[in-house]
């Protein structure tokens, strides 16, 4: 996945913080919030949200809300499911998982929580 091809599909301007915050997402591994980045980029909390939202409304983004009350971003790749620990709040990104259809609906999210395995 390429910045400027991503950016371009959307017909949206590459600007410095939306480069700096697509490159750091396409290095993570998991869904991170403002707080797990905040000390990686170099734009205001603001310009954070303001261009997080952006990518959501372009579908470039999924987030999610864990139980620790934070918003989650990762880049939209294949849809997968996520498993939120009740005890540590650790998320993993679930890619085993087949996506669940159900006739009449769209399934946008599938979020399991529970004991991890360092909390079982």
């Amino acid at each position: 996945m390429e910045i400027q091809n991503i950016i371009e599909d959307k017909n949206l301007k590459l600007t410095s913080a939306r480069r700096e915050l697509l490159e750091i997402l396409l290095q993570e591994d998991k869904p991170v919030s403002f707080d797990d980045i905040k000390n990686k980029i170099h734009m205001d909390k603001a310009t954070f949200y303001r261009n997080a939202s952006k990518f959501e409304e372009e579908s470039i983004l999924n987030s999610f809300e864990s139980n620790d009350k934070k918003r989650y971003y990762e880049l939209q790749k294949i849809p997968h499911a996520h498993f939120i620990c009740n005890y540590c709040n650790a998320i993993e990104c679930l890619t085993n998982i087949e996506p669940i259809k159900i006739e009449g609906y769209v399934i946008e999210d599938m979020i399991f929580k529970g004991s991890c395995k360092k909390c079982t």
